[in-house]
């Protein structure tokens, strides 16, 4: 872990939100108090029972950090062209429609 490259201590705060998606590889929550969504794999969860849609959930966790100035531009490249396929994808899609 480069725990080295964070400038700011630890400020871990719970938080909780509820279950609003469960699919053979992942979970899908809504955080409380209107901050948004977190998806992460079924993997990173620890659970008793089954997690189903509408329980609740809860976890410490700190804010992220930004590690410096510098664009890793492999991974912006990867989204351009993920997005690229996606809208191509789209496009098939719309012509298939029109015919």
């Amino acid at each position: 872990m480069d725990n080295e490259r964070l400038h700011y201590g630890d400020k871990i705060i719970y938080m909780e939100g509820v279950i609003v998606d469960v699919d053979d590889c992942s979970i899908s929550i809504d955080l409380k108090g209107r901050l948004g969504f977190f998806k992460a794999p079924k993997r990173m969860f620890i659970c008793d029972t089954e997690p189903k849609v509408g329980q609740e959930v809860g976890w410490n966790m700190s804010f992220p950090e930004q590690l410096g100035p510098e664009v890793n531009e492999k991974y912006v490249s990867n989204i351009e062209k993920e997005r690229r396929k996606q809208q191509e994808m789209q496009a098939r899609l719309d012509a298939n429609k029109e015919d």
